[in-house]
């Protein structure tokens, strides 16, 4: 199928130009998926989804159109190229448009070391139905689980080909397999529920269906009782498995889109201190057996290890080669398309430094406050940072937990919330965001 997308992008770019394209450029994408759900031991659903689907951008002059289609006949890309030189003789100039210049380019790569793609074979459907209804029976097997809401197994894989009339011509695979559990503990009122699930590039290193069954119980019923905290200004530890989240912020906060038009609230921070001194995030594009990987950009640029932040210091922006272009800047090769778009800024793996003590050390610390493991509704302002979420999670005293909570918010600013931020020890490493639980001094919590 590599060759046949790289057929296919050929074909479009040959279109184009006959078409009156100045320049172009097209992705060719081809998916695979299938998922499976079961409920009380019987299959509840499933589906299968194949699809290709071929973007192209064409230029003439300063102007340019996207077009995109799941139809893959020639006489189909011919009109592909034709509507979208005649949409892009209509559109405004941009002087920041363009593809890359030559030199640029990513030249080699090997995909093997990257490992991005699974080679054992497709997992068949009565499998995955296997490994779901394990899940759930392990859930349920735990005392207290009065059912499991869904249980759920899948698995894809995606062929990408980008191709350009600078000479750019390049592709990849992926593949993922994912088991999750959602359980339910109590009724009526009292009705609590939590979940856990795992996903990988490879299948060999996906957990046990039984473990990640009963880990969905276990948080499950540690939510039994839930009640409403108190109001007021307390530390809150964001769980590991949200942490992330505030982070996002931060990277949406640099991406070259928010930066050129003014909508961040980090606009104003390019070699301030962001992060306590000793935190550094990095981007790592080339993690082995993470969803993130890539060898190279939307745009052909080769990617690299790049510092976000350094020792608490903001070191630059995610720009593709438009935003770089608007600020003066060099692309850092962070350009993401989809095949009905032209490229944007975008991230991929990053990693930010861990601490030494575990989640443990932290709630002792912390000693009252609320310890976060859901966030749910998000009021973010990207100018200022202001920062209100609703929350649940398990209330804080003496360092130990009191009790499980829910329907609260937790307020703050993201300049203050970031520059405070104490990490614990337990990221993990496959994910494709290595982020641990995060302590927060100080924010004020909307309880009862």
């Amino acid at each position: 199928m590599t060759d046949s997308l790289q057929s296919l992008t050929q074909a479009l770019l040959d279109a184009a130009k006959k078409a009156g394209a100045d320049a172009a450029d097209v992705i060719a994408v081809d998916a695979a998926s299938v998922s499976i759900d079961v409920l009380n031991g019987a299959l509840e659903h499933a589906e299968r989804a194949e699809s290709t689907d071929i973007g192209l951008r064409v230029l003439v002059g300063q102007r340019q159109a996207c077009v995109s289609s799941s139809d893959t006949n020639p006489g189909t890309l011919a009109t592909m190229a034709e509507r979208a030189v005649t949409m892009a003789r209509q559109t405004p100039e941009d002087p920041s448009i363009g593809l890359a210049d030559p030199a640029q380019l990513a030249q080699t790569w090997d995909l093997a070391v990257l490992e991005m793609a699974d080679p054992a074979d497709e997992p068949t459907p009565e499998t995955l139905e296997q490994e779901a209804r394990r899940a759930e029976a392990a859930a349920l097997a735990i005392k207290g689980i009065t059912q499991v809401q869904s249980a759920s197994a899948g698995y894809g894989r995606t062929r990408v080909h980008l191709a350009a009339s600078n000479g750019f011509s390049g592709g990849y695979e992926r593949t993922s397999k994912a088991v999750s559990c959602v359980a339910i503990t109590g009724s009526g009122n009292e009705m609590e529920r939590d979940y856990f699930g795992d996903a990988r590039v490879f299948q060999q290193d996906l957990m046990p269906p039984e473990e990640i069954g009963e880990i969905a119980a276990r948080r499950t019923l540690e939510r039994a009782g839930a009640r409403r905290p108190v109001t007021g200004a307390f530390p809150v530890l964001f769980d590991e498995r949200i942490a992330v989240s505030l982070i996002g912020h931060l990277l949406a906060a640099v991406n070259g889109t928010a930066i050129t038009r003014g909508a961040s609230w980090l606009r104003d921070s390019l070699g301030e201190q962001i992060l306590p001194r000793g935190l550094s995030l990095y981007e790592e594009p080339h993690r082995k057996r993470v969803s993130g990987t890539r060898p190279f950009d939307g745009e052909g640029l080769p990617t690299q290890r790049r510092a976000i932040v350094e020792n608490g210091v903001l070191q630059g922006w995610t720009l593709d080669l438009a935003t770089g272009r608007k600020l003066g800047m060099e692309s850092t090769a962070n350009a993401r398309r989809g095949a009905s778009s032209p490229p944007a800024p975008g991230i991929s793996n990053v990693t930010l430094t861990q601490g030494d003590r575990t989640r443990a050390d932290l709630m002792r610390e912390m000693g009252t406050g609320l310890l976060v493991t859901s966030l749910i509704g998000s009021s973010i302002n990207a100018n200022t940072g202001d920062y209100s979420r609703g929350a649940s999670g398990f209330w804080i005293e003496n360092g130990e937990i009191a009790y499980p909570v829910n329907e609260c918010t937790v307020a703050g600013n993201l300049h203050d919330m970031l520059r405070s931020i104490i990490p614990a020890n337990d990221a993990r490493q496959h994910l494709s965001r290595v982020v641990p639980s995060l302590l927060v001094e100080g924010l004020t919590i909307a309880g009862k």
